[in-house]
């Protein structure tokens, strides 16, 4: 037990492991990225979320965990419409070769009917990071895709009552 704590350590503290300036996305197109989701199927986002508007929570540690849960409860508790994925993305080779261990860690703490809606991103991390920007890496980066996979709202500075509501307008 206390080697498998020693890699989960590991594990969250090389999860940021280079930094990026958080950025102003909103306007571009998504980056083409794979990864699975933790029912062990294959996907490609944004291609595979084409044709509907989709809403992407990325969280870049464990910690961003929390913040999640609160943009989740609030579009919950609002009755917001809209296809909603949590996007763990972890940058570098570490963490990729212990995927298993933490998507099995994830598997322990989340519903099973929601595992399809959890995509994990390992190999194309970097490029999500160096996409949206990594500074205060547990707020979660709220993206909100159109039909096409471009970022029609981005938000990063943890959950807001207002950001919320400025979201719901666009939908």
């Amino acid at each position: 037990m206390r080697y498998v704590m020693i890699i989960v350590s590991l594990l969250l503290l090389s999860a940021c492991s280079t930094s990026y300036p958080n950025q102003a996305i909103t306007g571009q197109a998504f980056p083409s990225v794979s990864g699975q989701n933790l029912e062990e199927k294959s996907m490609t986002l944004p291609d595979d979320l084409k044709g509907e508007v989709a809403l992407l929570l990325i969280g870049y540690k464990q910690d961003s965990q929390f913040d999640i849960d609160r943009w989740l409860i609030g579009l919950d508790m609002t009755e917001t419409k809209v296809a909603v994925y949590e996007v763990p993305t972890i940058q570098g080779l570490f963490p990729r070769m212990f995927s298993p261990l933490i998507n099995n860690g994830m598997r322990a703490g989340i519903p099973k009917p929601l595992w399809k809606g959890v995509v994990t991103i390992y190999k194309d991390g970097d490029q999500v990071q160096a996409f949206t920007g990594n500074e205060n890496p547990n707020n979660t980066r709220v993206v909100l895709l159109n039909e096409q996979g471009n970022v029609i709202y981005f938000y990063d500075q943890g959950f807001s009552v207002d950001a919320l509501n400025q979201l719901r307008a666009l939908l």
